[in-house]
């Protein structure tokens, strides 16, 4: 059976930043429990950020730039939390490598795992289109994103790659 990758806050994991679980884990259940095996990853919590704790956005353009020393990652206090994003990323992709994950699902706004819309760095909820680091990274490698919004359309590629296509 294929496995994809979901980010652990949807799937109800105590992760995010403010503590809080997110609710509708149920709904990824259903959809994949007959063709899929979930693997969780958390890159924030991976890289060594606590639950809970401060919330941070990218200060520059998104996730790629990040990636290329070209942006950070800021928390609300002003203080740099790059490389914790960096090594999360990593370690996400590790993951990803060892499962032979072809897709993943993650949570949208993220500044680890937005796939098309993250904060814009000011801390007052504006969105920008942008990937959040390990989204740009798992792009990078030619992993498929799925947002939390997209599940039917995450469903249908893994149908497709459980059909040999």
């Amino acid at each position: 059976m294929q496995k994809i990758m979901v980010s652990a806050c949807l799937l109800g994991e105590k992760v995010r930043y403010d503590g809080l679980i997110f609710p509708g884990g149920r709904t990824l259940i259903d959809a994949f429990e007959q063709i899929a095996d979930m693997i969780t990853f958390c890159p924030e919590v991976s890289g060594g950020l606590t639950v809970p704790r401060y919330s941070a956005e990218i200060s520059g353009k998104d996730g790629f730039d990040v990636l290329d020393g070209k942006a950070t990652v800021q928390n609300i206090n002003g203080n740099d939390v790059t490389l914790f994003y960096l090594k999360g990323a990593a370690k996400a992709l590790e993951a990803a490598a060892k499962n032979k994950i072809k897709a993943a699902i993650l949570k949208e706004k993220s500044p680890s795992c937005g796939k098309a819309y993250i904060y814009d760095g000011s801390f007052a909820g504006i969105l920008k289109q942008g990937k959040g680091v390990t989204a740009a990274l798992f792009e990078r490698s030619g992993i498929h994103l799925f947002s939390e919004k997209e599940i039917e359309k995450a469903v249908k590629f893994i149908k497709k790659i459980n059909e040999g296509f």
